[in-house]
């Protein structure tokens, strides 16, 4: 299918440099004159690949992370893990903000890494308070 395109392509560029109307090249292909005007002004007799499709992704990602940031995330969390202390994305943000690392990443952003290196895990077992409960005043 992609070189039935491509042949397409090549003989629609040259059926309208040989002076073919565009709606006559059109209409026996069955495409548009959009398709037609967008390959003809891609056409470029020194390059041989003019007549490839071209890849929609986005050149550049917007939000993207530094690996040097995810690496500080993960060792933060590595790091509060071994010492038995609260590990979740909450707690690496105010290490993080403590160590002063800037820019700091949002919340958002720190469980998403964690997700990414599968760095989550449910609590085992019940969960014991570390300090004595609040009294509950009563009015």
């Amino acid at each position: 299918m992609k070189e039935e395109n491509k042949q397409q392509r090549i003989l629609a560029v040259e059926r309208f440099n040989n002076g073919e109307r565009p709606e006559s090249i059109c209409a026996s292909l069955n495409k548009s004159r959009a398709w037609l005007y967008k390959w003809i002004s891609r056409y470029d007799d020194h390059n041989t690949s003019w007549n490839e499709s071209r890849s929609r992704r986005p050149k550049r990602v917007a939000n993207y992370t530094p690996a040097e940031m995810i690496e500080i995330v993960k060792m933060v969390r590595l790091n509060l893990y071994n010492q038995d202390l609260f590990c979740g994305a909450q707690a690496i943000h105010w290490e993080m903000e403590e160590l002063g690392v800037a820019p700091l990443p949002s919340i958002r952003t720190i469980n998403q890494i964690l997700s990414r290196h599968s760095l989550t895990h449910r609590r085992t077992g019940k969960y014991e308070a570390k300090e004595q409960p609040i009294q509950h005043c009563r009015l």
